[in-house]
């Protein structure tokens, strides 16, 4: 069944001057317009499109791709702003996302970023945002085994560190003493169950626990390397954000797998970076 508000595949039904009719179950006939068909798509084909409402709250089909969907949490900036209904946010798409001032914990203007979560709002039928996150968090006490890899979404920084939103339905916490430099509101990354409280509530890390990290990310550096001619613009004394950028790794991990791949003398450390020992030297 088409699902509004998310990826689907659908079949072509008919052309006409507008565009594409797509089978969208029940729907009915969705409108892929022209600007968005190729001269490949032709009737009883399939193709890949996002379903939303247009501004006249009918379902219309596009082949460009949302910065998120329907049900999950991301961080978007806010492009137009009215008194009377709430803000609009950019989300990757011809129509600007609404977020209802009912939606909002405080005030949003254009140029701010906010994370949100996306829905479909049951009374309207349309798809909205709203910054009240708590709401839209599962509530369930999850089923996560301690270093699982997780999805992570940081919503907010608190005295204790910052919280994030896990997998796109839990709240987590990353302590402070977990991360080792600031991470923006927003961002995205992997990160790993650290225990599970009693009273359901997440810890969290941004690395594997001791050395179970070590062996695969030093494969991963081995890896990059091979892929650059045996080089990369990393070593110890690079910037953490630097390498949170290139192995989504924290420095303290990523100089013990470093360290693991020089003493078994598969790198040196040169200038300004590091180099793959060739076989033989």
């Amino acid at each position: 069944m088409a699902k509004l508000g998310r990826p689907n595949t659908l079949r072509i039904v008919r052309e006409a001057p507008p565009g594409f009719y797509l089978d969208a179950g029940e729907l009915g006939e969705v409108l892929l317009p022209g600007k968005y068909t190729t001269e490949k798509m032709k009737p009883g084909a399939s193709v890949d499109v996002f379903l939303y409402l247009d501004s006249e709250d009918r379902p219309v089909a596009t082949t460009e791709t949302p910065y998120v969907n329907v049900g999950e949490f991301a961080c978007l900036e806010c492009v137009g702003f009215n008194p009377k209904v709430g803000c609009f946010l950019h989300w990757g798409l011809e129509k600007d996302l609404l977020l209802p001032l009912r939606e909002q914990e405080d005030p949003v203007y254009p140029g701010d970023r906010v994370v949100v979560h996306v829905y479909v709002d049951e009374r309207s039928g349309r798809i909205v945002a709203s910054a009240r996150l708590r709401r839209h968090l599962d509530q369930t006490p999850p089923n996560y085994h301690d270093d699982q890899a997780v999805h992570l979404v940081i919503a907010r920084e608190t005295p204790l560190g910052y919280t994030a939103i896990v997998d796109h339905a839990h709240s987590g916490l990353l302590y402070r003493a977990e991360v080792s430099a600031p991470l923006a509101i927003g961002q995205e990354m992997t990160g790993y169950v650290r225990k599970i409280r009693e009273d359901g509530r997440i810890d969290l890390r941004l690395d594997r626990e001791g050395y179970r990290r070590v062996v695969p990310l030093a494969e991963r550096i081995l890896e990059h390397l091979s892929a650059n001619n045996g080089r990369m613009e990393l070593n110890d004394d690079s910037s953490p954000e630097a390498i949170r950028a290139a192995f989504d790794t924290s420095k303290k991990a990523f100089k013990q797998a470093l360290g693991a791949l020089y003493r078994d003398r598969k790198v040196k450390i040169v200038e300004g970076g590091v180099e793959l020992v060739k076989a033989g030297t």
